[in-house]
């Protein structure tokens, strides 16, 4: 194994340090936690949105914090979720009296640890509702979940949630629209080599050199089968059609997303989104919006998911609306 870290057991607190140095300019770090704010928190009049998760993923989570997306995002250890005394925290630091919108990746641990922090501060009296991501329409149930997983469609729930709190809407118009737009997006991903924890040192799964995993989790968690390597447009064929057979976008506009798993050169993320955008026209569905490159990756695995996100005249404007998140700029 090798990678470029000072000790594998602090991956986590290394990171975090250069990353709010990286964007002190626009984000704070919270005294003694792992959760990063926007500078300006709490914002007055506006809901606050509070995301997290592992590490292990970025630019998710912390990279999706600023104006029109996040307003605080929790750091876990490595694929492993942010305790609830953080989230907590990070509740609180965001809170303006206007409540505060939770977006949970349904993952168990994830889904246990901020449900506990939201009752932490609602007995504080803080309004505090959540909504849970499971775009991933490859397994029902997973080792890591009950029902779907969430992946990469979580950051459309990002931006989505984030442009229409920050135009002063209540805490119950922000999770409609959440709510929306988990109903409208579905994913899958596929990986052709895993990655390794570098507190583990060995990979998180085994692949020959020429099969590929179709269907795994963010965490190389297993698919729905193992199979020969294909080439890129028969695997974009797969993954596409695995969606379309489970929510029918016929006739509708939708947003695209080719996301990166941490390894994967963006020369075969385009030729991925290629072939997707191929088979969308076939099949009669308007592509409004792409976004190809690393959202939601598995550290270095190599693969990738695609996201589809069916839009309506609301959910296009809040998509198109400006983020100044440094992961995604709008």
């Amino acid at each position: 194994m090798k990678k470029i870290v000072n000790n594998p057991e602090q991956v986590v607190t290394d990171m975090f340090k250069g990353f709010v140095s990286a964007h002190a300019n626009t984000m704070k770090q919270l005294s003694e936690t792992t959760v990063v704010t926007r500078k300006e928190a709490p914002i007055t009049g506006k809901v606050g949105l509070v995301s997290g998760g592992g590490s292990g993923h970025e630019p998710a989570h912390a990279g999706y914090v600023g104006k029109g997306m996040l307003d605080a995002a929790v750091f876990g250890e490595v694929f492993t979720s942010p305790t609830p005394d953080q989230v907590f925290e990070a509740i609180k630091a965001v809170d303006s009296g206007a409540g505060v919108l939770l977006i949970i990746k349904n993952y168990t641990g994830d889904v246990m640890n901020f449900e506990m922090a939201q009752e932490m501060a609602e007995a504080e009296g803080i309004q505090v509702d959540k909504v849970v991501v499971n775009d991933d329409v490859a397994v029902e149930d997973s080792s890591f979940t009950t029902g779907r997983r969430g992946i990469a469609g979580t950051i459309f729930v990002h931006k989505i949630a984030g442009a229409i709190a920050e135009q002063g809407k209540s805490l119950a118009e922000v999770k409609a629209a959440a709510e929306k737009t988990i109903d409208y997006v579905r994913s899958i991903g596929m990986a052709i080599a895993p990655c390794t924890v570098p507190a583990a040192g060995n990979p998180s799964f085994t692949l020959a050199e020429d099969e590929m995993e179709i269907g795994i989790g963010i965490h190389g968690e297993p698919g729905i089968e193992r199979k020969k390597l294909a080439n890129a447009n028969e695997i974009a064929t797969e993954l596409v059609e695995k969606i379309l057979a489970d929510m029918d976008f016929t006739d509708s506009d939708v947003a695209v997303m080719i996301n990166g798993l941490g390894s994967t050169p963006e020369m075969e993320l385009y030729i991925v989104n290629g072939r997707v955008q191929e088979i969308l026209q076939e099949k009669g569905i308007t592509v409004y919006r792409t976004f190809v490159g690393e959202f939601m990756t598995s550290l270095e695995m190599a693969g990738c998911s695609v996201s589809l996100l069916k839009l309506d005249n609301q959910l296009k404007a809040l998509l198109d609306a400006p983020s100044e998140a440094p992961a995604f700029r709008n």
